[in-house]
């Protein structure tokens, strides 16, 4: 049974979060303010987390920068909930790592299927085994990324969008199946989510970002130059 942490100061909120995930077969963990929900992760390790960015003792975003910095917790998945009026926020979240995001107020059934789909990514990535293109080596198994055998900290997202990319070189891929292949959505609403995990993922491949090509109006296509 995998288990999520709910990092959410509000109790309302985090009971319901909890009773639709336990409703799912998901074991669940709970914590009320930032320092709780830091111990927590350290301690048990959860397969995901559930991260509200406005908490108490310890903001969201210092909990996700921590967690971002210990061996243990670095790549456990990441979901953070905001308030609309903090899109800013979302964005810098994005930017940080964190691997989707949800604004309040939230529909918890659309919650459970984001924590489902991000949890299904990362398990159908982590099989098989090398693939290659040109200077870059990804394991599936590891989810490790090399250039020139220099690993590359890539979150499990970013792994995703570029092994995607790398799968179909030469083939455009629209920015609609992209959304819909990583993250599950299915509208075009959450596409700022495509745009600053592209722009990470290129800030990450350094000299090789320009292989990561945008076709205007339509997504994006990956070519060996």
């Amino acid at each position: 049974m995998q288990t999520i942490l709910i990092a959410e100061d509000e109790v309302d909120i985090r009971q319901l979060v909890s009773f639709n995930l336990e409703r799912e077969s998901f074991n669940t963990l709970s914590a009320g303010d930032g320092k709780e929900a830091l111990e927590t992760a350290q301690s048990k390790i959860p397969d995901l987390i559930i991260l509200d960015l406005m908490l108490p003792a310890m903001d969201g975003f210092k909990v996700f920068k921590e967690l971002k910095l210990d061996s243990r917790t670095k790549d456990i998945p990441v979901i953070m909930l905001t308030a609309k009026a903090q899109l800013d926020d979302v964005i810098a979240g994005l930017e940080m790592g964190a691997d989707d995001y949800l604004t309040k107020p939230f529909s918890p059934k659309e919650l459970v299927l984001r924590v489902k789909a991000l949890l299904r990514r990362i398990k159908t990535t982590s099989h098989n085994t090398i693939v290659n293109s040109g200077k870059i080596r990804l394991d599936k198994n590891t989810l490790d990324c090399f250039i020139d055998d220099e690993k590359i900290d890539l979150t499990p997202t970013e792994f995703k969008l570029l092994l995607i990319l790398i799968e179909r070189v030469g083939n455009t891929q629209n920015r609609n199946d992209l959304l819909r292949e990583v993250w599950g959505y299915r509208d075009t609403a959450n596409s700022r989510t495509l745009d600053t995990h592209m722009k990470r993922l290129r800030e990450k491949l350094g000299e090789l970002s320009h292989c990561i090509e945008t076709i205007r109006g339509v997504g994006y296509q990956y070519k060996i130059l």
